[in-house]
């Protein structure tokens, strides 16, 4: 209970209690501002959204625009060098009767083909992991191996548990695979049980970093020039995103403040889970794309994001303690108020290509993509982090008032003000807007005009609906407007379907029968599901848990990982 001695505690639990509270209290005792309420918040709630849907389709229009620069570059460039490393990748990582197939597929990839300035960086790339398919990984770095300057400007650092049997041997066999494919192949292994520590990705990626990037500088690595790329064990980084980091860096008014974000994408293996994980994670990434359209740098990253090492140091590297389990979000906001607003996010628009949470059975793999949600809600310990350092700042900036110093050229209160907005946005809503779309306005309905007599708990005389025209009035606007809620999300998902299909077919080259068709429109029945069972009771699980003390044990996603099925399908991007 020490957490709740903090009043910014209270309001992640607080937000899912107060609205299934209202449900049937609000009608009974209070209706009237019950009323007023419930058009507010669905009214602002509609306005959202319709935002989200015109910033999701910027993000699409400039996806497509990063992309078509991309294939319009490489049209009629013809690297040999880059196509033979392609095959000599696919050659060492089948056997010999498979070789024939995956060569083959390098018709088709004129699209990492560019002519391109050096890298003014060291890209070293993060990749923690624990108990990942060891194809998995060779996948994932043989992805990052084929890129141009792989061996001159990239280092990778495989972060390793070790806690995981045989974590060792493993890591060295990669590391023997991919010899002299890059610039620096380090392993680390994060030690278990270390006091004061969360088991989960932020203390990995705390303890390779702090670990790695030593043992680059002692090597002789200049700090300046190390950039650090944190992605999951799974994402598939095509040289697209390293050319857009670097210009963005280049472009920057101070590029070791800046976070690099990406899209994420869900295409490796969306055709081989159930249709409510799939519909999960379509929502999740095209709310991640229309976040990175926020203004003035404010956007979270997910997944998978790069930032200078200069910036890591300057703000004490990753938190370990179970309130950072949200490692890329809790990164973010460390990075936004430890340097008084001057860290900014750089939106990246090239797709990071993930795999969905998978593992055999219908059910169980239902059940392993909500153990996944559970996980990803209890970022929901950042709501209470943000809001500390905002009245830290609100007390500061009412000290400051008067001296010469208030207007200085680190972030304004409003720009902190702004962040905050967006954290209570991605966490309060999905707590309180699932019980409250599906059950407020039949519920209502029920308790103020019930079918039977004997249900009656409100007498006529205290209906504010039969003696108040005003309030009669209310009552079927809001009932209007519930009817527009979900159509702000079905315009989302509409764009996101073509966005889809122009990735798979522009990018990842693709044949349509390995794309989405008009088929998947049935995907859509799940929907209801989908946000009850991976959006609204995880996150409501999530805040009532702050309630509590006690960590809640780090599930790794399940994956599959076929690697013939990669071979025959899949382009290297």
């Amino acid at each position: 209970m020490s957490r709740l001695s903090s009043p910014a505690e209270w309001v992640a639990p607080l937000t899912p209690i107060i609205s299934l509270a209202l449900l049937p209290l609000g009608p009974i005792f209070f209706p009237r501002f019950y009323i007023l309420f419930l058009f507010v918040y669905f009214t602002g709630f509609l306005y959202q959204q319709v935002n989200h849907v015109c910033k999701f389709y910027l993000s699409s229009v400039k996806i497509r625009a990063s992309i078509k620069k991309w294939n319009a570059m490489n049209k009629h460039t013809l690297n040999d060098k880059l196509h033979d490393d392609k095959v000599k990748i696919a050659m060492d990582h089948l056997n010999s009767n498979r070789t024939n197939k995956y060569a083959n597929l390098e018709e088709g990839l004129e699209v990492e083909q560019l002519s391109y300035q050096k890298p003014n960086y060291i890209h070293t790339f993060v990749i923690p992991n624990y108990g990942e398919p060891e194809a998995l990984l060779k996948d994932t770095i043989g992805r990052l191996a084929v890129h141009r300057d792989a061996s001159t400007n990239y280092a990778i650092i495989l972060a390793m548990e070790a806690s995981e049997m045989g974590w060792e041997d493993k890591g060295k066999r990669l590391k023997e695979f991919f010899k002299d494919r890059f610039r620096n192949f380090i392993i680390t292994g994060h030690p278990a049980n270390v006091p004061g520590e969360y088991r989960g990705k932020g203390s990995n990626v705390n303890y390779a970093v702090r670990n790695g990037c030593a043992e680059m500088i002692h090597q002789g690595f200049d700090r300046r020039e190390i950039i650090l790329t944190i992605m999951d064990s799974d994402a598939a980084i095509p040289e697209l995103y390293i050319i857009e980091v670097e210009e963005a860096l280049s472009k920057a008014d101070d590029p070791y403040y800046t976070v690099c974000a990406p899209p994420i994408f869900f295409s490796r293996n969306c055709n081989q889970v159930p249709a409510a994980v799939r519909m999960t994670d379509i929502t999740w990434a095209s709310l991640v794309m229309s976040n990175l359209s926020n203004s003035d740098g404010l956007c979270i990253p997910c997944s998978n994001y790069s930032l200078s090492f200069i910036l890591a140091e300057r703000v004490g590297y990753w938190d370990v303690d179970a309130d950072a389990i949200g490692e890329d979000m809790h990164m973010w906001l460390k990075c936004f108020f430890k340097t008084d607003g001057h860290a900014r996010t750089a939106p990246i628009y090239v797709p990071i290509n993930l795999t969905n949470v998978q593992c055999e059975g219908y059910i169980a793999n239902i059940h392993a993509r909500y153990v996944q949600a559970k996980r990803h809600f209890q970022g929901v310990a950042d709501l209470g982090y943000t809001l500390k350092h905002m009245i830290d700042c609100y007390k500061k900036r009412k000290v400051q008032k008067g001296l010469l110093d208030y207007h200085t050229n680190t972030s304004s209160f409003n720009d902190k003000l702004a962040a905050c907005s967006v954290i209570l946005e991605a966490h309060m809503i999905p707590a309180s807007s699932g019980w409250l779309m599906f059950a407020a306005v039949p519920l209502m309905q029920l308790i103020l005009f019930p079918p039977f007599s004997w249900m009656d708990i409100i007498t006529p005389a205290n209906n504010p609906l039969l003696i108040s025209d005003f309030f009669y009035k209310l009552w079927t606007i809001v009932k209007m407007i519930t009817i527009f809620l979900p159509l702000p999300l079905f315009a989302t998902l509409g764009i996101y379907e073509h966005l889809h299909r122009y990735i798979d077919r522009e990018f990842y080259r693709k044949p349509k029968s390995e794309s989405r068709t008009w088929k998947n429109v049935l995907d859509y029945v799940s929907l209801p599901v989908a946000a009850w069972l991976f959006l609204t009771l995880p996150s409501t699980l999530a805040c009532v848990k702050r309630l509590v003390s006690g960590e809640e044990a780090y599930v790794v996603g399940a994956k599959i990982f076929n690697e013939e099925d990669e071979s025959d399908g899949k382009r290297i991007s």
